[in-house]
């Protein structure tokens, strides 16, 4: 994928989504600025419902989103690319790796790293605090809020969503994951409430992250340069900030949130690899197996565990059913930016990637300053303990104060929390622009000018947030919000089901068309004479890609001609479509009514010759492959120096698999629509 550099004449805003999500977000923003007691009380009471009666239907909810992806990796489906079959990762692992980090925890993982394993160890919510029990039980609870649970979530939307864009050719937004349930009346009031309610969700949750982290970055500002916390400091912060954001978003995932997130990702380490020599590396080592047995073996009970029988008051509200509903919000906002990120990669790469990469990053980076923090409580700093679980703002800045090298280690905590501010907002900006623009490239980003405009709502939004007091609003909203997308999430899982089903079909009938292939050359009379010797000198022969074209446009035009021609002749309505620029190809595309039409794509591929047939003198080590094409991409065979009658029976034989295919899917699932859209 390559970012926009130009806006495309079919390109255009989303008018319904656009404005009508910036409204949204505009009198939310009014309301909790102009009205902020009547607005937290309302919230409050509404905060207070959805716990009450729904805190069961969030405990349960993120394992069924979990179960659901594992379960699909693992399965038959699992091999399939998020893309056409011919794709590959765009990304390398570790820049993967490191994006996937940065937009979806980065931020919050400084904030609460020491905040919550101290909080928990002195405030639990069951048991006495303080003690070696109390410790252990905090690290597992932390880990319950920062592990496989969220990043079930986040799979499961990124997954769908690069499933019917990359690989169908739908665009890069929530509405086009429930296709399979809707058709085409997700282009109706369906689909336009589901994206408004993913953008409003988006931007609550990236708010939320914002405000969060320049309250703490405010703090740390004062203790290294006296700059006062107040309003107006964090006002400029939030401007300052959102002008290097919106800077790295113009400059594209590949560019500016790609070594912006393999910076921060470098300085983590940096900092956490510090810590962990700094002092008792043993013990924290040791611990670090002990909290990951912890987690991983009381998985289950740990994540349904509601304390019915002895609920804590608040405890459950502000951070178990908060971090579901956080995570959930953030869904959509971290789905379509990994579904951005991971382009041609498998099902099966893409769950393990997302659930098992920055999982273990957590972990390791938790155990490490949360035990460390916990420690220092333990060995009498009490004032630390106290401060860091009053003021989590200042709770980053106080640990380091304990250690060796303070001033060092505080600027490189303080760069730190700019950069994971910055990833945060143009990883945002750059989704939120997709969400509300209509791009007929599923490749291709939102312009530029776009990008900024969102970025700039951002920064509003979070400004006004805290110049109202209103952030604790925001956190109670989250868990509000997060309700009624979890219902949207259901729709996501059982699009994406009924759409692998398909998926499997079409395998299944390629199966079940061999005897029509078989049969069909048989009827033919068999091989001509010396045909085997023919083939021999096409497999040994490299084309140039001028020898290629001229191939293509005369022997696969004709052959192509002759089909369109004879489907003709049966009703069925076909065109023959020519490529443009580097992809100068050839499609024939039979139009199946209301069923998926049936396409068939010779492309010109380039591919490098093996070592013997390399001429040394020519120096030339390219050659043109004559790549077919279906609706799932390249199928891997060349066509050059076929014959004009060989290319009309492989035509014949994809068309007889497509209808074949589609009985096939007729009988399993009722009729239900064909996945819009295709890659060729």
């Amino acid at each position: 994928m390559n970012d926009q550099k130009s806006t495309p004449s079919g390109d255009r805003i989303n008018p319904v989504v656009f404005y009508g999500s910036s409204l949204g977000i505009l009198l939310f923003a009014l309301w909790t600025m102009i009205f902020t007691e009547s607005a937290q009380a309302f919230i409050d009471t509404m905060l207070g419902w959805v716990s009450n009666s729904f805190g069961w239907y969030y405990f349960l909810v993120v394992l069924i989103y979990l179960f659901f992806v594992i379960g699909i990796a693992l399965s038959r489906y699992g091999d399939i690319r998020l893309g056409p079959k011919h794709s590959r990762p765009e990304f390398s692992m570790l820049s993967w790796a490191a994006m996937l980090f940065s937009a979806g925890i980065g931020i919050d993982l400084l904030f609460f790293c020491i905040a919550e394993p101290v909080t928990q160890f002195l405030a639990p919510p069951v048991g006495e605090g303080g003690t070696v029990e109390a410790a252990r039980e905090a690290m597992k609870l932390t880990y319950l809020h920062w592990g496989l649970s969220g990043w079930g979530v986040y799979s499961l939307v990124g997954m769908s969503l690069a499933f019917f864009s990359y690989r169908h050719g739908l665009p890069l937004t929530i509405r086009s994951a429930l296709y399979p349930i809707f058709g085409k009346r997700i282009e109706g009031p369906i689909g336009h409430t589901v994206d408004i309610a993913a953008v409003l969700g988006t931007v609550f949750g990236i708010a939320t992250s914002l405000g969060i982290g320049v309250i703490q970055l405010n703090y740390g500002l004062n203790l290294m340069f006296g700059i006062a916390e107040s309003t107006v400091v964090q006002a400029v912060l939030v401007v300052l900030i959102i002008v290097f954001a919106t800077l790295s978003a113009i400059s594209g995932v590949d560019k500016g949130i790609r070594r912006l997130s393999e910076f921060n990702m470098l300085l983590a380490l940096v900092l956490m690899l510090f810590v962990l020599f700094s002092d008792k590396t043993l013990f924290l080592l040791n611990a670090l197996v002990m909290n990951a047995g912890d987690y991983l073996t009381g998985f289950v009970s740990l994540s349904t565990n509601t304390y019915a029988f002895d609920p804590p008051s608040d405890w459950l509200n502000a951070w178990t059913l908060f971090f579901w509903a956080w995570w959930i919000a953030w869904g959509p906002f971290v789905g379509l930016f990994l579904a951005r990120i991971s382009r041609g990669r498998t099902i099966r790469e893409f769950v393990a990637g997302t659930l098992i990469l920055p999982m273990a990053f957590m972990m390791v980076w938790m155990s490490i300053m949360g035990n460390s923090a916990i420690d220092m409580v333990l060995q009498g700093a009490g004032d630390f303990g106290d401060e860091a679980m009053n003021n989590p703002a200042s709770s980053i800045y106080l640990f380091l104060q304990q250690l060796p090298w303070a001033g060092l280690t505080t600027i490189v905590a303080t760069i730190l929390a700019i950069v994971f501010f910055v990833t945060s907002g143009d990883s945002g900006a750059l989704v939120l622009s997709n969400f509300t623009y209509r791009l007929e490239n599923v490749n291709n980003d939102a312009p530029a000018w776009m990008r900024t405009l969102w970025a700039a709502i951002i920064g509003a939004l979070t400004l006004s947030l805290l110049m109202a007091g209103g952030l604790n609003a925001l956190q109670s909203a989250v868990v509000v919000t997060g309700l009624p997308f979890s219902i949207v999430l259901f729709f996501m899982m059982f699009g994406l089901y009924r759409a692998l089903r398909t998926e499997g079909f079409k395998e299944r009938s390629h199966i079940a068309a061999m005897s029509g292939y078989l049969s069909g050359r048989i009827s033919d009379g068999g091989a001509e004479p010396g045909a085997w010797r023919k083939r021999l000198s096409r497999a040994m022969r490299f084309p140039d890609r001028a020898e290629a074209e001229r191939f293509m446009g005369e022997t696969a035009r004709a052959a192509m001609n002759d089909v369109r021609e004879a489907l003709g002749g049966q009703d069925v309505a076909a065109e023959i479509e020519s490529g443009a620029g580097d992809r100068n190809g050839l499609v024939l595309r039979a139009a199946m009514a209301d069923e998926q039409d049936f396409i068939y794509g010779i492309w010109p591929t380039p591919a490098i010759k093996p070592a013997f047939a390399t001429r040394p003198q020519s120096g030339k080590t390219e050659y043109y492959r004559l790549e077919v094409h279906l609706i799932d991409g390249s199928q891997g065979y060349d066509l050059m120096h076929y014959s004009q009658a060989q290319i009309i029976d492989d035509i014949l034989d994809q068309y007889e698999r497509h209808l074949t295919f589609l009985h096939m899917r007729r009988q399993a699932l009722g009729g239900i629509k064909p996945i819009a859209g295709e890659q060729s």
